[in-house]
């Protein structure tokens, strides 16, 4: 019997930066940044010097001035993200995409047809590279989790398999920070008690996590540090979130400009929910300030919805709640999510006893921006607003 792991984690390397790298051959070899205002990408010969996705521009472009900028080309970007994930879909049906560069993929009953997993993505990686001309890691594993762990270990260009009888001895020498869930605040709880790698927070308990993160992050870390992830490759799985947020730099920007920034935000991600067939009914406001501390505000709505206005209020009194604390931190990013998604023909239809039915304004405006662009209708208070990149998604 192989004791390899029947799940691939395939994770294409600095993504949309290799994308410049390759269809530019001057390009290749030197220090990329794709985008001016914020960092949406850096090659790993920026990363060498410090660079990192969502950093400023002004900054990164200090830590690395021998590195050349370029304006994202998000056409490209899909373009090459439909490739790839063709090469997945013809390596095994069982794929389930996580974003537009990575993907989990089960090949644990091909072994006649195919070969062994280290084979698979083997392979897998020589037809990306021969056929899409990108590099690509993959790390194979028995779980979801430690093929993900794996393909960040192996990074960049690389291939690792953690085989079943080395997972622990592979995972319990990793820093904390490896654990899903484990970010700053995390962290610095658990190196304050001088928990700094899996094993050690492995040999904790599962009590001890719990006293000191709570039980839902205690328990969660407890059983990935032993490696238990039960969950399955699901193709077709459906995202449980939608997002969508603009960093604003260092300026203080004056209430009238955060609304405007929150209702172009609004009308992407409502625009989004109504081509999926979807609904929601939780709103959640992101925040990040100055010092670089975040926050989130959310409510839930009495019922799902898709309205462009009832999403809009919603987020824009959990904006005007936090108004005392953007006021004293300064804000430097503001994100809007919504949550608690449902397929549309699940909402059961409540009498319109709260104002006017806005359904059909929001069809109609939905219709036109799909036959005329983006920006043919908008609002009056985003006309002077720059035209900025939609990012390239997964369907929703």
């Amino acid at each position: 019997m192989s004791l390899e792991g029947p799940i691939l984690h395939a994770d294409l390397d600095a993504f949309y930066a290799s994308v410049e790298q390759r269809d530019d051959p001057a390009l290749r070899g030197r220090p990329v940044i794709v985008g001016g205002g914020v960092v949406l990408a850096a090659s790993y010969e920026a990363k060498a010097c410090g660079v990192r996705t969502a950093m400023g521009g002004g900054l990164a472009r200090r830590m690395c001035p021998q590195a050349i900028v370029v304006p994202p080309r998000m056409a490209a970007y899909s373009e090459a993200s439909r490739a790839v994930f063709g090469v997945f879909e013809r390596t095994t049906p069982l794929v389930e995409g996580i974003s537009i560069d990575e993907a989990f993929l089960d090949v644990g009953g091909l072994a006649r047809i195919s070969g062994t997993p280290a084979r698979i993505a083997a392979v897998l990686r020589r037809e990306v590279a021969e056929q899409v001309g990108l590099p690509i890691t993959v790390g194979v594993a028995r779980t979801k989790f430690l093929a993900k762990v794996a393909s960040g270990v192996a990074k960049p260009d690389g291939l690792l398999v953690v085989p079943h009888d080395g997972e622990l001895a592979f995972l319990h020498p990793l820093p904390v920070e490896r654990l899903w869930g484990v970010g700053e605040v995390t962290s610095g709880k658990l190196r304050r008690r001088g928990v700094r790698t899996v094993g050690e927070v492995a040999a904790l308990g599962e009590a001890t996590l719990v006293s000191i993160l709570g039980r839902g992050a205690g328990r969660h870390l407890h059983a990935l540090a032993h490696n238990h992830d039960p969950r399955p490759v699901q193709p077709g799985k459906r995202r449980r979130s939608m997002g969508a947020q603009r960093a604003l730099g260092r300026g203080r920007r004056s209430p009238a400009e955060l609304d405007e920034i929150l209702a172009g935000l609004v009308d992407k991600l409502a625009r989004r929910l109504r081509s999926a067939g979807r609904v929601c009914r939780t709103v959640t406001i992101r925040l990040r300030f100055a010092d670089f501390t975040r926050a989130t505000r959310s409510h839930t709505l009495r019922g799902a919805t898709d309205s462009t206005e009832a999403i809009l209020a919603a987020a824009r009194e959990l904006l005007r709640a936090a108004g005392p604390l953007i006021e004293d931190s300064g804000l430097t990013l503001l994100g809007v999510a919504l949550s608690n998604l449902d397929s549309h023909g699940a909402v059961q239809l409540a009498l319109p006893f709260d104002g006017p039915d806005t359904t059909v304004l929001d069809e109609t405006l939905d219709s036109v921006r799909d036959r005329f662009g983006a920006k043919a209708v908008t609002r009056a208070m985003l006309l002077h607003q720059e035209d900025r990149p939609s990012l390239p998604l997964l369907p929703d």
